[in-house]
């Protein structure tokens, strides 16, 4: 016998498991099921505002600060634009 007022189902498309458990994203308020509720696992649009993680340039290997809620493709990209001293980018520099 089911519940239907009782829990709620997974958010994750693929899932829709009617959890009596079910878990909140912190970082989109979406509801999953405890397999769903990592960031990955429901490829959540909104955990870079909440899984914070320093990235490191791909030419020179320096860490990269990301203010807080700034996708850091975009910080690294402004890195390499700007203040990168790896090779390639300062070969990009020198032909602008």
């Amino acid at each position: 016998m089911e519940f239907p007022d009782l829990g709620a189902h997974c958010s994750e498309p693929s899932c829709q498991r009617l959890d009596f458990l079910p878990l909140k994203c912190d970082a989109c308020s979406g509801i999953f099921c405890a397999d769903h509720v990592a960031y990955a696992q429901h490829h959540c649009g909104s955990a870079y505002q909440k899984d914070i993680q320093v990235p490191v340039c791909p030419l020179c290997n320096v860490p990269v600060p990301v203010a807080r809620g700034e996708p850091p493709d975009r910080a690294v990209g402004e890195h390499i634009d700007r203040d990168c001293r790896s090779d390639p980018a300062q070969q990009k520099h020198l032909h602008q």
